[in-house]
């Protein structure tokens, strides 16, 4: 179909989603980017946050994703991540907790390896927060 493009969501551990979308958005590292339809093949490399498909009914599907790659090949869009879950199967508390414990780490670092990891597991929480922000906003649950 012409007018839609096949979206696979993969995790480290499952395939997460999989279905026809007219519009696919993701946190590429240069910035969010779009893909439509007829879309040219590409690789790109994405950071923590979210990923949304627009469906053609207009419903949205949210996803979260840890960072990973996203390819586009014919009308096939792919989305590998180490972690990726549905927005609302994310857990707003584990989130805020894992912020926190990142940023004591950051005041307690005692290496540049810490501090590297530290600031890491800080933007992933903070992409998280950021994706059950957005689904509440959208009238979903989180």
């Amino acid at each position: 179909m012409a007018n839609s493009i096949k979206v696979e969501i993969v995790s480290a551990e499952e395939e997460v989603w999989s279905g026809e979308g007219v519009m696919v958005f993701a946190p590429a590292e240069m910035g969010e980017i779009g893909i439509a339809p007829q879309h040219a093949p590409l690789l790109t490399r994405l950071k923590p946050g979210e990923v949304r498909v627009q469906l053609e009914s207009g419903e949205e599907q949210f996803f979260y994703v840890s960072g990973g790659l996203l390819e586009v090949q014919g009308h096939v869009v792919t989305v590998l991540s180490d972690t990726a879950l549905r927005a609302k199967d994310l857990d707003e508390s584990a989130a805020l907790e894992a912020q926190k414990r990142a940023e004591q780490a950051l005041t307690d670092r005692a290496s540049d390896l810490e501090l590297a990891q530290a600031k890491a597991e800080l933007l992933q929480a903070a992409a998280q927060l950021r994706a059950i922000q957005h689904l509440r906003s959208k009238g979903g649950r989180a």
